[in-house]
């Protein structure tokens, strides 16, 4: 196991009955990134994360946490993994401080001054000490995340975090868990309905499809290196002219004419300026060239074959 994995599925597999809910899923989660699981519902996301965190037993395959085995030795595992699967359950009669503090006591080598870390890392100061029940949405998803980070975990799961989220809670949760990755280098898994959140806060993610993995890719454009095929559109003078010289130089590149001076190719990143350089050489004027990238939803169903409901 790499340094930088922090977490491992190895032929993680459910079987219910006659019904395999998660089939055969491998793949690694790195450090310091923010990783997500997506799939239509019914897709096993749920159950995968609730065999990683023992909150079910696995029909076959490992989940390693830092190199622990999850089945082999359970507590030990748990030490590096804070999670809030589904919504934050919280005492609503206690004030946000209590209920850290006997989630505290729970755990060992929780102090007096780690809960107030958390607190502020999460910015809840100015209402720690009010009830739970005074508490937005948004409010009980940041003491959820307080409480998963009061170990000092290595590792956070949150399955369908942004439920219930305002647009204004949605980006003040993704930025800090952005944050968290990149500042003190926790690996984030979440599991999340909106694709368009998971563009914006995942660096990878892995598509699950009636349990089995279709994908892994990456998410976030910064992922992508300069061997990544990219869709372009160039703008130019004369776009008949222009494919025949593509077509000359470059045999294996496709290039599709949308209109006299629209083509449209798919191309390594890096081949980009020698494709322009080559257009220009023979006297072609260019106007624009850009990226057309798809959307997540877009690869989504593009990759599931069309299934609309994640």
């Amino acid at each position: 196991m790499s340094e930088n994995v922090a977490v491992e599925i190895r032929d993680l597999t459910k079987v219910i009955g006659s019904k395999t809910i998660v089939d055969s899923l491998s793949f690694e989660i790195h450090k310091g990134e923010v990783f997500g699981l997506l799939g239509p519902n019914g897709a096993g996301k749920t159950t995968t994360i609730r065999m990683m965190v023992g909150l079910i037993s696995m029909t076959r395959g490992q989940v390693l946490i830092d190199g622990i085995d999850v089945s082999k030795n359970f507590t030990k595992a748990m030490q590096h993994i804070g999670a809030i699967v589904e919504n934050p359950e919280m005492y609503k009669y206690l004030t946000g401080y209590q209920n850290l503090k006997h989630f505290a006591r729970m755990s060992q080598g929780v102090s007096d001054q780690r809960i107030h870390e958390v607190v502020n890392q999460v910015g809840l100061e100015a209402r720690i000490h009010d009830k739970v029940k005074t508490y937005s949405l948004g409010m009980r998803q940041r003491l959820g995340l307080a409480q998963a980070l009061l170990r000092r975990p290595h590792v956070i799961i949150l399955d369908e975090p942004t439920n219930g989220l305002d647009p204004a809670g949605i980006r003040e949760l993704r930025d800090y868990l952005r944050g968290l990755a990149e500042k003190e280098g926790i690996a984030v898994i979440v599991s999340s309905h909106l694709l368009s959140e998971m563009e914006l806060m995942c660096d990878r993610g892995a598509i699950i499809q009636a349990g089995k993995l279709i994908d892994l890719r990456p998410i976030r454009r910064t992922e992508m290196d300069e061997t990544s095929e990219q869709d372009i559109l160039i703008e130019i003078e004369h776009g008949v002219q222009a494919v025949s010289i593509l077509h000359t130089t470059y045999p294996q590149v496709d290039v599709v004419l949308r209109d006299d001076h629209h083509l449209e190719l798919r191309v390594a990143r890096e081949m980009i300026p020698d494709i322009v350089q080559a257009l220009v050489s023979h006297g072609e004027r260019i106007y624009e060239v850009r990226m057309v990238n798809k959307t997540l939803e877009e690869t989504f169903l593009e990759i599931t074959g069309g299934e609309s409901h994640v």
